[in-house]
């Protein structure tokens, strides 16, 4: 064009080296050749023309939030003529449509961080994963605290739902594993740590969680309810981590573990090496982080409860057998997570494993067959029709063994010997080894034996070696009182 300016088409043609008939098309018609195509009109005929504006248009007004595949099954329900080869006709149609007379979406607006501000916790539901404890389906959550800032995360293993003593056991051990609180605390809608009242934030919150988040200098907040995004900072590495785990149990090569804290051991490991990739921001962060309290706060609830004549007590519809003495008292217990720790007065009695009721509402049991051995050796009959019979069993091989005694002995005899088995793994500190003879018996077909057992495991309490100790003649202390009286001269 800049020799046309001063030339004719000819000679600008030339000094543009290009032919002379290129010259008077582009005098012509001074478009590119792309722009003189022309738009391709439709090939066959439009299959929506007689309904999209009568029909579909007024479905769209008046349910804006229907999806297409809804429409499209409406449209051949009215016209079964129309076919299913329009579904992505239909689609496109729709999404142009309310691209331009649609409602205004939601806009989600991107937030800056500052360091050592928030912090971030919520469950995440690990059962997809299928997940056992030697051989025991685990089912489980993840209590996830995340730093919006730098990234650094910490998972604790949950054996239950969502409660304030899971919520502050899980966030206690990623403060102190972190070294410091930051200035903010925030969760989703949880019904552990929200009444989930109409009130405002400050009357919304439990008093448990406000003293939490109090004692580490935090202020608590939630996210709108409903609204999952604007937690979207731990929202996203949920997914991230649950698929990490997934991949490392793919490596391992097995879902199983011998215990529960060989797999938190596991989870442990993965948290650290995703923490090891932000090591720099996490130490930057660390900086401007709240200094920890001296001690940690409480993180379980505490319970009073009455042993009842069964030798045990039941709480959140678990039954739970302790020493029999303690039948008729008043026992004060710290529920936590996994755990009950038991207390007479300010004396702590026992430990003893969190159980769970069924899905179904339906009772369960936590069992010690040590706290009840002596009693039903004086009752083995109890056994046979015992509520609890199931439980109190401490290993497979036992339970087998009391089916194989039942088929083929009376039940009275079969009473007695599983009685004695238990008794026998007890007093000898042999549960593990005796259910080793007892797994052998079941594969080679033979009854257990009483007598080769205890044989096997002595030696015998009973049976205690005869000691004979020689006393020393008092005459003989006369030397050392006159040594003494000697050195006192001195």
């Amino acid at each position: 064009m800049k020799y046309r300016q001063t030339d004719s088409p000819p000679v600008a043609a030339a000094k543009a080296s290009f032919s002379t008939s290129t010259a008077y098309r582009i005098e012509r018609d001074p478009r590119l050749p792309s722009q003189r195509k022309a738009p391709r009109g439709r090939r066959r005929p439009d299959p929506l023309s007689e309904v999209f504006e009568t029909e579909i248009v007024p479905i769209l007004k008046a349910a804006p939030g229907l999806r297409p595949v809804a429409v499209f099954k409406e449209m051949l329900r009215r016209h079964p003529d129309l076919g299913s080869g329009i579904r992505r006709t239909l689609e496109r149609r729709i999404r142009a449509w309310r691209a331009i007379h649609g409602e205004e979406q939601q806009v989600i607006f991107r937030q800056t961080h500052e360091p050592g501000q928030l912090g971030l916790s919520d469950f995440t539901d690990m059962g997809e994963l299928g997940v056992t404890i030697a051989g025991v389906p685990l089912d489980h959550r993840l209590c996830h605290f995340r730093l919006a800032y730098c990234g650094f995360e910490h998972a604790h293993v949950v054996l239950g739902g969502e409660s304030f003593v899971a919520l502050a056991e899980g966030l206690q051990n990623a403060l102190w594993s972190l070294g410091g609180a930051p200035r903010e605390h925030r969760t989703d809608s949880l019904s552990a740590a929200f009444c989930n009242l109409d009130r405002d934030a400050r009357d919304d919150l439990t008093q448990r969680y406000e003293a939490l988040c109090a004692h580490y200098g935090m202020r608590p907040s939630r996210n709108n309810r409903g609204v999952a995004h604007e937690n979207g900072s731990i929202e996203g590495p949920h997914g991230h981590l649950k698929r990490a785990i997934a991949d490392a149990l793919l490596l391992r090569g097995t879902v199983d573990f011998d215990d529960l804290a060989t797999y938190r051991g596991f989870i442990d490991e993965i948290v650290s090496r995703r923490n090891a990739r932000n090591a720099k921001r996490i130490d930057s962060e660390r900086m401007v982080l709240q200094e920890l309290p001296d001690r940690r706060t409480s993180d379980y609830e505490e319970v009073i409860v009455r042993v009842t004549s069964s030798g045990g007590f039941t709480l959140r519809k678990v039954f739970y057998t302790v020493p029999s003495r303690l039948i008729g008292h008043r026992l004060r217990v710290r529920l936590y997570d996994d755990r009950l720790d038991v207390f007479v007065g300010g004396t702590h009695l026992v430990t003893l494993p969190r159980g769970r009721p069924h899905p179904n509402g339906k009772y369960d049991q936590v069992v010690d067959y040590r706290h009840v051995i002596h009693s039903l050796r004086r009752k083995p009959m109890a056994l046979l029709n015992l509520v609890y019979r199931d439980r109190l069993f401490p290993r497979d091989a036992y339970r087998k063994t009391f089916d194989r005694l039942r088929e083929r002995l009376p039940d009275k005899k079969a009473c007695r010997i599983m009685v004695d088995l238990l008794a026998l793994a007890h007093e000898r500190g042999c549960e593990t080894e005796l259910a080793g003879q007892l797994t052998a018996d079941l594969e080679a077909g033979r009854l257990p034996d009483l007598n080769r057992l205890g044989a096997h495991f002595a030696p015998d309490p009973a049976n205690l070696p005869n000691v004979v100790v020689q006393l020393v003649p008092l005459a003989t202390y006369k030397c050392l009182i006159g040594t003494a009286e000697t050195g006192g001269a001195a």
